[in-house]
């Protein structure tokens, strides 16, 4: 393992150069100068590779996109998840090689490196514990060391949060410092922590310009497959729910593509406050939720809006051929009023992106709830709007995918209660996550469910809404 990873590192460290080089040994390279300069680069690239994992195949099983060409799984827009899938393996395996990476990173690298800086012993804990993170969001569970025993999701979002108090403890830099500390919110939420989660949100809602991304780099072929996906494929693999239309794409390209890839947000200051809203719901504190969510949308309001030409968006993939390509209504379900300005017309002209955050939802809208649930339904409105193609929509919707048969065959301590899928008997099946109709008259869509209403109508159960 630590001779794989040496390699993969070396050959895109080396000089800048996508070329292994077989004469240097672990040895050798621990003795270079400053070694954890580089591992840091390596695991940052290794970053962006395990995001491009999260974010095709979460997003894909999320109501928010539907595979609509062949590249990608056949089977997880149904969603049917199963533990002998391979993408469920490729995807467990990215975040494998994360952790390990940073765990050789502090325990070798830096032991090694007589000048090794705070911030990158910093950045090392915070790559172990953004693994625990995914794992602890996205799989029933996953080993916390190679060949060790299946942790519960719970216990890797615990060991995540030690991982980022020694980050923030040794970390300089204030960004990454407040992303640091976001990833603790993050992850106290998802554990249903209301006091922590609230208490260190609090103490983030001060820079509402607070952003924490990473980047990719086409011209060593790491590209950001989900912008891919969304854009730069002439295919238009990923095709977005009706209802999310007018946020799509989120990353794009100009110029040449391979010189050209948008980062991914990780951490953002839109989520303390999001964090915050739910917090006062579960306090029944409603004025309070309508207030945070007012200063969100400022929040929202001051992002970058790029425009661009998106006239080769033709929605034209194999699987579905009815997506609409004029600017109709749209309806979240059948018992849903229809709403115009979230279908685009791509072939009028230029069409905004938002590249942090966008949303629909109005200031009229929020006044106008009075209950929790209808605070709660907006709640969730905007955190489908804001993390799209970031990888967000699976985990609140309840949704977990198995420890792979590759680990079970490979690491007697799997437990085969950890090989089934978490798939909450709420979410539709047969692809209803992403199902809608089109009128033959009037070219208006329904959406099939609104699956915020059913977030918030199934919020007493384990498998949703953290804080209820």
């Amino acid at each position: 393992m630590k001779s794989k990873i040496i390699t993969a590192v070396l050959s895109v460290m080396l000089l800048g150069a996508c070329v292994d080089n077989p004469n240097v040994t672990e040895d050798i390279y621990l003795n270079t100068p400053d070694p954890t300069k580089s591992w840091v680069k390596g695991l940052e690239r290794q970053l962006a590779i395990t995001m491009n994992s999260v974010l095709i195949n979460t997003e894909m099983v999320s109501d928010n996109y539907f595979n609509n060409y062949t590249l990608y799984s056949k089977v997880f827009d149904i969603p049917q998840i199963d533990y002998t899938d391979i993408d469920v393996n490729d995807l467990q395996q990215e975040i494998g090689r994360l952790r390990e990476m940073a765990t050789y990173g502090l325990e070798t690298v830096a032991v090694a490196d007589e000048n090794v800086s705070q911030e990158n012993i910093a950045y090392m804990h915070f790559c172990k514990g953004f693994a625990f993170l995914l794992g602890g969001e996205n799989f029933v569970g996953l080993p916390m060391e190679s060949l060790g025993a299946v942790s519960d999701w719970k216990t890797l979002l615990n060991g995540a949060i030690e991982e980022f108090e020694d980050a923030i403890d040794m970390a300089t830099d204030a960004n990454h410092i407040n992303a640091f500390k976001m990833f603790q919110a993050r992850t106290y939420y998802r554990l249903g922590d209301l006091t922590n989660a609230k208490n260190i949100a609090e103490s983030l809602t001060a820079d509402e310009s607070f952003l924490f991304t990473i980047g990719f780099d086409g011209e060593n072929g790491v590209v950001n497959e989900m912008q891919n996906a969304t854009f730069t494929s002439m295919q238009n693999r990923f095709a977005p729910l009706p209802r999310l239309d007018y946020l799509d794409p989120k990353y794009y390209d100009q110029g040449t593509a391979v010189s050209d890839q948008k980062p991914i947000s990780l951490a953002k200051a839109e989520e303390a406050f999001l964090i915050l809203m739910e917090a006062y719901l579960a306090e029944n504190n409603v004025a309070s939720a309508k207030a945070t969510a007012l200063d969100l949308l400022d929040v929202v309001a001051a992002r970058p809006v790029a425009q661009i030409d998106d006239s080769r968006e033709l929605r034209n993939g194999t699987n579905r051929t009815d997506y609409p390509l004029t600017a109709v209504a749209v309806r979240a379900d059948a018992d849903s009023e229809f709403e115009n300005d979230l279908i685009l017309d791509r072939q009028a002209g230029f069409i905004p992106v938002y590249t942090v955050s966008g949303t629909k939802v109005t200031i009229e809208d929020i006044e106008a709830a009075s209950s929790v649930d209808e605070m709660l339904y907006l709640t969730y409105l905007l955190r489908q709007e804001i993390f799209i193609s970031e990888g967000r929509r699976m985990n609140d919707l309840g949704i977990r995918f198995p420890v792979s048969q590759t680990e079970q065959l490979n690491n007697p301590n799997v437990d085969e209660s950890f090989t089934q899928a978490v798939i909450p008997s709420f979410i539709p099946l047969n692809s209803g996550l992403d199902d809608f109709t089109v009128d033959e008259t009037t070219g208006n869509v329904t959406v099939a469910f609104d699956m915020n209403k059913v977030i918030v109508n199934n919020k007493a159960t384990a498998d949703v809404v953290p804080f209820q």
